[in-house]
């Protein structure tokens, strides 16, 4: 069953970032933060991982979007400041449109949630420093046997899961 670790938000933290990447490095198929480390590209939290630019990342060669495919399933990763997610998906469902997207990873809100929309899966894996939805630091883990069967479940900054999980389907009904 494939698998993606998903995180963003961190804000500077170095340790944290570097623990949750070794922690995961040799059993998921792929990580991604999606923006806003305040860290270097090159740095050596940063390697392995799928990184976009959040809205208080200077690096240059970030990238401020990014999408590719794993195991049948295909990515598109933004911070989310550029597509006003604060207020809605709508322009962030155009994008991924756009690109062809089953699953959309952002940031940028601090709030941990998933929402079918359009048959698209759209994860915003919290903040794994500064939650500002009354919730604990998080992040994510999405597995998939195939598009019908898609779990997404949330940890806490001590691997724990929480209280937070998401099973859907991105087969078209009928």
């Amino acid at each position: 069953m494939p698998s993606i670790l998903i995180m963003s938000d961190s804000h500077g933290m170095t340790k944290e970032v570097l623990e949750i990447k070794q922690r995961y490095e040799e059993v998921v198929d792929g990580m991604i933060h999606c923006g806003d480390s305040e860290l270097e590209l090159t740095s050596e939290e940063l390697q392995d991982y799928y990184y976009v630019k959040g809205n208080v990342d200077f690096d240059p060669d970030m990238k401020e979007e990014k999408s590719f495919t794993i195991e049948g399933m295909t990515f598109f990763i933004t911070h989310g400041h550029l597509f006003n997610i604060k207020s809605t998906l709508m322009p962030l469902n155009y994008r991924a449109e756009e690109m062809g997207a089953d699953v959309v990873c952002f940031g940028h809100s601090h709030m941990a949630g998933a929402e079918k929309v359009d048959n698209r899966l759209f994860i915003n894996p919290g903040s794994c420093r500064q939650p500002r939805d009354h919730r604990e630091p998080t992040y994510a883990l999405l597995s998939w046997t195939d598009k019908s069967n898609i779990k997404l479940q949330y940890y806490n900054m001590n691997h724990q899961p929480i209280d937070l999980k998401f099973d859907t389907s991105l087969r078209s009904e009928g």
